[in-house]
């Protein structure tokens, strides 16, 4: 991560982890700055990721632990059959619309943590053959998780802008604070 994360006032853990959580969603937002529909979607690599399709897809996926954290139906669920969609915009999606939406998320995200009583409040995950059975976790667990899993997706976006243009993690800082790099 080329930013500084700021420090929290003392004893804020929530705010740090939002605020860490938060440098990694810039991280993905960048990595589409100045760019066409059609170059964030394009696949520059043999893979299948495209940085839309990145950034639709740490956008549901911070929406689906949300969800299970409040104890609340996603209602962007996924099934076998449309997890492919998760990866691309589909008819009438489009960059500005996946980051208003994420915005949304965001924001929905850091005020549920405001509202628990307790970071060490838990949540049950849900069956799935990588959860252990009856398995639960914490809102600290949630919020660290979100950082690898958003920070993951990041390095992701980093590989696929640089292979469409070249720019690098410096280069999107500057460009989005209006200055040049180099």
């Amino acid at each position: 991560m080329v930013t500084h994360v700021p420090a929290e006032a003392h004893g804020d853990e929530r705010g740090a982890l939002l605020s860490f959580v938060e440098a990694q969603r810039g991280a993905i937002r960048r990595s589409v700055l100045g760019l066409t529909e059609g170059q964030a979607a394009s696949r520059p690599s043999a893979g299948e990721l495209s940085l839309s399709g990145l950034l639709k897809h740490v956008a549901e996926t911070e929406l689906g632990w949300l969800r299970l954290a409040q104890q609340k139906p996603n209602e962007r669920q996924r099934t076998e059959e449309t997890w492919g969609d998760s990866f691309r915009l589909v008819e009438g999606e489009t960059v500005p619309g996946v980051l208003a939406f994420w915005d949304e998320v965001s924001k929905e995200t850091a005020e549920f943590i405001h509202s628990v009583p307790s970071l060490n409040d838990t949540f049950p995950l849900p069956p799935q053959p990588w959860y252990p059975k009856d398995g639960a976790v914490s809102m600290r667990w949630l919020l660290l998780h979100l950082v690898e899993e958003i920070g993951r997706h990041a390095g992701h976006a980093d590989i696929v802008r640089e292979s469409l243009d070249g720019k690098t993690a410096f280069e999107l800082v500057a460009l989005e604070s209006g200055q040049d790099w180099g």
